[in-house]
């Protein structure tokens, strides 16, 4: 697909003047400064040729003179030139070099022809410029989204592309743990397609129109409410505390899947059948572009002596994985509270 956009090349004699006038129509008085100078050039021009012309042109070179400088130095410019103009050519060529009176008849059709006549230049030139400049804006704002509609569609192939590779990832794990111990396959299968489920849930909160430009701590309140809701838990509350993060979309999926996988693992076993309980969700600066997010629970935490450093466990496994994507590593520790688990991952915003 061609880029539609209007190469210089490609520009019309038209064009090509329209887009040589935006400088003087742009500036605050050189538009005002060419259009004066103009009009000393027709008066200059108009006594140098008076002796040539017969009688009845007074105005012929002011025309030009109006329409040039209404073209490219714009409509206060062009105004001010035509009104320049009707004197110049009472003062020198119609009235007191004439011995003509302004109630005559014939003076006064003379003026009020030029000024109809110059009006209607003027008019349609401006109104031809403000079409040129809303065509212009039109076809860039055509160009920009075309852009942006393509590497939104690059993204997304990226995006699709990295998805399917973590799915890969993920089944393999799965796969792994399954193979040493076969009676625990369809357990596997059913956490599979637990976290597949929970990746789909993500993609389409992430992706909803209505979020696009949803600050990052209501993004993660309303996630962590997905998340707990389709666990089917009642009971546990969730509290986010977070600034707004300036993350791009591949960093946000990332978050979105680990907080995912803290939320679930702490669900799943920090909290007893029936129990009510709180998930905190915090987001702290750390330094340039560094944050740290830590989420703690008030269940009944870890046992004694516990190091998940050293754990076979798929999900502390996939913790890690997201978090060395963020770069960034995860570390657990008692909750603030006292009772209770929380997981800390410092990472890094590109």
């Amino acid at each position: 697909m061609s880029e539609p956009s209007v190469r210089p090349s490609r520009l019309s004699p038209f064009w090509r003047l329209v887009t040589a006038a935006r400088p003087l129509r742009r500036h605050p008085w050189l538009g005002d400064a060419v259009g004066l100078a103009m009009l000393a050039a027709a008066v200059a021009l108009r006594f140098a040729v008076d002796d040539v012309l017969p009688p009845g042109f007074p105005f012929l070179t002011f025309f030009p003179a109006v329409i040039l400088t209404t073209f490219f130095c714009g409509l206060r410019p062009g105004l001010t030139c035509a009104a320049l103009s009707t004197v110049a050519a009472w003062v020198f060529f119609i009235g007191p070099a004439t011995g003509m009176d302004i109630a005559d008849g014939q003076a006064l059709l003379a003026l009020a022809f030029f000024v109809a006549i110059a009006t209607i230049d003027i008019a349609l030139i401006h109104f031809t410029f403000r079409a040129a400049e809303q065509l212009r804006e039109e076809q860039e704002t055509t160009a920009r989204l075309y852009e942006s509609q393509r590497i939104m569609f690059q993204e997304l192939q990226h995006r699709v592309a990295n998805n399917m590779q973590f799915v890969a990832a993920l089944l393999n794990l799965h796969k792994r743990r399954a193979a040493g111990d076969p009676a625990q396959a369809l357990g596997a299968l059913d956490e599979a397609r637990a976290r597949l489920d929970t990746i789909a849930r993500i993609h389409r909160h992430l992706y909803a129109p209505e979020r696009i430009d949803m600050p990052t701590g209501q993004y993660l309140r309303e996630l962590c409410g997905e998340i707990t809701a389709a666990a089917g838990v009642e009971g546990i509350a969730c509290e986010v505390a977070s600034p707004d993060l300036p993350l791009n979309v591949t960093q946000l999926t990332t978050l979105s899947m680990l907080v995912a996988e803290i939320v679930t693992n702490s669900l799943k076993h920090a909290y007893a059948p029936g129990d009510a309980g709180t998930l905190r969700l915090a987001v702290r600066p750390r330094g340039e572009r560094r944050y740290e997010i830590a989420i703690a629970d008030d269940g009944r935490g870890l046992p004694e002596g516990t190091d998940l450093s050293q754990s076979k466990g798929l999900g502390w496994r996939i913790i890690q994985g997201l978090a060395s994507q963020l770069d960034g590593e995860a570390r657990h520790g008692t909750a603030p509270s006292g009772t209770g688990t929380e997981v800390r991952v410092e990472f890094a915003i590109a």
